[in-house]
């Protein structure tokens, strides 16, 4: 309704609101409520931001760049870790913590200031009725300002057909996320992968590593800070260098090389512990220790950089948005969970509670296994083909070989923009327009037969 800029900028407007009555708070009720309210905010910027980067992103650089953005979630974990080891040492001042709620304010107040200096997502242009600012953002990003090039011309019909197709099914409720077979697959993945996220063993650490280092011998604050300082930088480095292949390995590989690991390293997690706490063994501590370090390897090559962007990829336009909320309400559940029960069972069972996660682990890998596809290589249009098979919304049909030819035609189109080694900026507007001539004639030739043979052109 509100555009993804905006959204963005209410979100961090609300955000802005609750870091200043969190600073001033004079007790913990009012401390409650300013979290609530940033917790709010944030509800709101990151049901908007993470579509518009999706949406914005040049073809054969959407899944890294899409990856990047859950990544820079570290960037904040890591200057909340390391200010927090400085300021627990200021004892007897509330400065302690009010430092750290006042250095919540910056990214929103940079996301206030700058979200203004983004394009629209050219989508939601689309979707009303602005398709002449769409092209522009288009040809701008992805033609290098030339909006009558082949690959622009391409993405905005391809987008326009798509958003055409389902306006015709008219308004889109929320029961629209499981009123057809697709969409139900779709949903089984990402309300999957949502769980998986916070269930996986990693909330033990994220929100009790307290917890998790007193039952392994470490009780000094100074030495838990610092664990927790080095782990954040170590999460970020390692999330980071996996979304910049995320093209070349494919999502599907990623997971399942990850809950595998996962699963592996868990349970030795799980033997270190109960060693510990049944024998006092310093090497049994020292072993968990490592063990926390190579999970969270293992969480980070999937779990940070794929659970949003492979959410928004298997997502249509018409339900993307109320898709993406309804993870990130999963997610929130997921939360709730390790909020009450997570503390609670690790101060009654001890190392023992690890067994049920061995457990879980072993379901979750079996989930990947069965029901996650892989999407790397393919538009977001496209992608749905993978949910929808060879029907479309309102029941029309495309031939396999239809599906070939368009697809013979988005190569032809991005040959020459793929980046085998590493990311590279968009081609010049020079190298681009060297085949425009060839690929406009095989557009044709494509809609002439398409037109001869009296089918539709249907999206995927």
């Amino acid at each position: 309704m509100l555009g993804r800029r905006k959204g963005i900028f209410v979100g961090g407007i609300v955000m802005l609101g609750g870091v200043a009555l969190q600073c001033q708070s004079v007790n913990i009720t009012q401390f409650i409520l300013a979290r609530g309210m940033i917790g709010f905010g944030l509800c709101i910027s990151i049901n908007a931001a993470p579509l518009l980067i999706t949406e914005l992103a040049y073809p054969t650089q959407r899944g890294p760049i899409t990856a990047m953005y859950n990544t820079n979630w570290y960037v904040g974990s890591i200057i909340a870790a390391w200010t927090t080891f400085g300021t627990f040492r200021m004892e007897g001042s509330s400065w302690s913590w009010r430092i750290p709620s006042v250095l919540q304010a910056l990214p929103s107040l940079l996301q206030c200031t700058l979200i203004w200096f983004c394009p629209e997502s050219p989508r939601w242009l689309i979707a009303k009725g602005k398709d002449m600012e769409a092209k522009q953002v288009l040809g701008k990003y992805h033609g290098n300002g030339n909006i009558g090039h082949p690959l622009v011309d391409y993405e905005y019909n391809e987008i326009r057909e798509a958003i055409s197709t389902e306006k015709e099914v008219g308004q889109i409720s929320w029961m629209a996320l499981f009123s057809t077979p697709g969409n139900r697959r779709r949903m089984r993945i990402i309300v999957a992968l949502a769980f998986f996220s916070q269930w996986s063993g990693n909330g033990l650490v994220s929100y009790y590593i307290n917890l998790i280092l007193e039952g392994v011998g470490i009780t000094e604050t100074s030495t838990k800070t610092l664990i927790n300082g080095c782990l954040q930088i170590f999460n970020l480095v390692m999330a980071f260098t996996s979304a910049l292949f995320v093209d070349r390995i494919g999502r599907r590989k990623l997971f399942l090389i990850s809950n595998a690991g996962m699963l592996l390293v868990f349970v030795g997690w799980t033997v270190t512990s109960a060693v510990f706490q049944e024998t006092g063994s310093k090497a049994a501590g020292s072993a968990t220790i490592a063990m926390i370090f190579i999970f969270f390897a293992l969480y980070d090559i999937a779990y940070t950089p794929l659970l949003i962007a492979y959410t928004i990829e298997i997502l249509p336009f018409k339900i993307r948005a109320k898709g993406f909320a309804a993870m990130s309400f999963t997610v929130t559940l997921g939360l709730i969970f390790n909020q009450y029960v997570n503390p609670v069972a690790l101060e009654k069972l001890g190392w023992k509670y690890y067994l049920i996660y061995v457990g879980w682990l072993v379901f979750e890998l079996g989930f990947i296994w069965l029901y996650l596809l892989e999407t790397k290589g393919r538009t977001l249009e496209q992608t749905a083909m993978l949910f929808d098979g060879e029907s479309n919304a309102n029941g029309d049909m495309m031939s396999i070989q239809d599906e070939e030819r368009r697809a013979s035609i988005t190569q032809s189109i991005t040959r020459r923009l793929t980046f085998p080694t590493k990311l590279k900026a968009a081609p010049s507007s020079d190298t681009m327009d060297k085949d425009a001539g060839s690929d406009d004639m095989e557009m044709k030739k494509y809609d002439l037969d398409k037109d001869a043979n009296s089918g539709r052109d249907v999206n995927f």
